[in-house]
């Protein structure tokens, strides 16, 4: 039988781990504070977008701090429901655009381009999700609002980052097109202190990551978040950064890849990822970046992959 010292022991401890336990979660929303409205545009895509529709909103829903809602874009422009599809932008806070119009996909209708465009003028929050980043290299409000895409190389300026972090830009048509090595595990090298970063790790490995080198763009009014090392070029290349655009914000990166084919990939169950993405909605949203940091935050030296996630219903 353990002695009183010893029960008092195991009790304080218990009650420290469920205090680290409960610190490390999500703050739920309160009246003050009410969820943040998402909307997830998808539709087409390279990629798997239905099963990264299905992940984000697991991520996003059981943290309780956001409300989800979907628009999916008709696959081709003689879909039923092209002539009827029109996001209502202005119904939400920020925007997750998985879009993807390589290999086919049609570029979104004009009246569309000009209601995002207005949208993020005027102050509306966009997460630019991976696949989406690669998008319609003929819209030129779309380029100045991500700053950074797939391109060829006469596509504006790439950029990288040297040994002393300092930025680089290199001119259009010097070095290659938009390219990536093979998915691998990679580690996170931030860059300043921003608040969707602040309390992280200064560098923290992430799972089945694509760098993307010599992303090419208008690369103004940008701001690089973080950066990793690439074994193909052997130069340092973003991984994560934002625009402004008028009174909007826009974050970029070329986290969450999920493939075809791809089951409950690695890159969405990284805890720094999930942990990012709140985060970056929440100051995208322009809220106070409330979310802890969680005790199974992955370290330099280690990656953090959580369990398989239980995946929402489709809305109906």
């Amino acid at each position: 039988m353990p002695s009183t010292g010893s029960a008092k022991v195991a009790t304080a401890l218990g009650t420290f781990a469920l205090l680290l336990f409960l610190f490390a979660q999500p703050m739920a929303a309160t009246p003050s504070q009410p969820r943040i409205r998402v909307l997830i545009l998808d539709g087409f895509s390279n990629h798997d977008w239905h099963q990264t529709t299905a992940l984000l909103r697991g991520i996003l829903e059981a943290s309780g701090l956001f409300t989800v809602s979907v628009s999916t874009a008709p696959s081709t422009t003689a879909s039923p429901g092209w002539e009827q599809w029109r996001p209502n932008f202005s119904d939400y806070d920020v925007v997750i655009q998985t879009c993807n119009d390589i290999g086919g996909g049609p570029s979104w209708p004009r009246e569309v381009q000009i209601a995002f465009e207005n949208y993020v003028r005027n102050g509306g929050g966009v997460l630019v999700f991976h696949s989406g980043n690669n998008a319609f290299p003929d819209w030129p409000v779309y380029n100045q609002m991500i700053g950074l895409g797939w391109r060829k190389k006469q596509q504006g300026d790439a950029v990288t980052i040297n040994s002393r972090e300092r930025l680089l830009h290199i001119p259009p048509g010097q070095g290659e097109d938009t390219g990536h090595d093979g998915r691998s595990d990679v580690v996170v090298h931030r860059l300043g202190d921003h608040p969707i970063h602040h309390g992280m790790p200064r560098a923290w490995k992430t799972p089945a990551l694509e760098i993307y080198y010599y992303a090419r763009g208008p690369a103004k009014h940008m701001r690089v978040l973080s950066y990793g090392y690439d074994q193909h070029t052997r130069m340092n290349w973003p991984l994560e950064w934002t625009v402004r655009f008028g009174r909007g914000r826009i974050y970029s990166s070329t986290l969450g890849h999920v493939w075809k084919g791809d089951v409950q990939p690695p890159s969405l169950r990284c805890a720094g990822e999930q942990t990012l993405l709140l985060r970056t909605l929440q100051w995208l949203a322009r809220r106070p970046v409330t979310v802890a940091i969680p005790t199974d935050f992955p370290t330099e030296a280690a990656t953090s992959i959580r369990p398989e996630m239980q995946i929402p219903a489709s809305p109906q």
